[in-house]
């Protein structure tokens, strides 16, 4: 057969079978995304180093514009390794986490306040965490029973943060060490005392959001035990 007989068949056949994308790849590519941007982020929460915050911001905007690719080529797909739904899914969960991500670094910035040690381990967890999760989607395609190991891991980094989370919250408000340091303000002004209480109400928004950015990385390792269940 000729050179340009095959091209010919070849084109037809990719015409009548096409070919299917590399959501396994794609997905893999999404997670070393996130993973790079959360090193970054956990950089920031360590230093308070706004140009490390302004990374981050980059970072989640490259993360849309992956997303909005992989979306675009999901949706004219001829076939899938694995359900339709569950590769949106996956998509969707794993780019929440830099969203989260991303929306941490605005909070502080728009508060005005410098990350203190409780917010720099809860970031370090979710990064641990979205290391396990991309460990995970890396084995599906030749490993994926092995990829639930990993999936607990990441969910584990979830708990984990939590328990950073209560232990932050109860240092912030232990009322001992508040009242003296209102009192303490108080000696000098009750705009100083304010601002006091001003300022751990900031911290516990940081806390929060930074809570419900690990609540997206327990959505996302559900994701992938929901597809190893699928496909192992």
């Amino acid at each position: 057969m000729s050179g340009s007989s095959y091209s010919i068949v070849t084109k037809l056949v990719d015409r009548v079978f096409p070919r299917m994308p590399d959501f396994y790849g794609q997905i893999n590519e999404q997670c070393d995304l996130v993973c790079r941007s959360l090193d970054v982020f956990v950089e920031f929460m360590e230093t308070g180093d706004m140009e490390k915050g302004l990374q981050v911001r980059a970072m989640e905007k490259e993360g849309d514009e992956l997303k909005a690719r992989q979306m675009e080529i999901l949706n004219h797909a001829f076939a899938t390794p694995m359900d339709r739904e569950d590769i949106y899914r996956a998509i969707q969960t794993i780019d929440e986490i830099l969203n989260y991500a991303k929306t941490t670094v605005r909070e502080v910035e728009a508060l005005e306040i410098k990350p203190d040690n409780h917010m720099a381990e809860m970031a370090r967890m979710i990064r641990d965490g979205a290391q396990a999760l991309r460990n995970g989607y890396r084995k599906l395609a030749s490993h994926p029973m092995q990829a639930e190991e990993d999936a607990a891991a990441a969910r584990k980094a979830e708990r984990n943060t939590e328990k950073v989370y209560r232990a932050a919250l109860a240092e912030l408000f232990r009322a001992d060490e508040q009242i003296a340091a209102l009192n303490e303000n108080l000696a000098g002004s009750k705009a100083d005392a304010m601002m006091h209480v001003i300022n751990m109400f900031k911290r516990r928004e940081i806390y929060r959001h930074l809570s419900n950015a690990a609540d997206r990385l327990e959505h996302a390792s559900s994701v992938l035990h929901d597809i190893v269940v699928q496909i192992a």
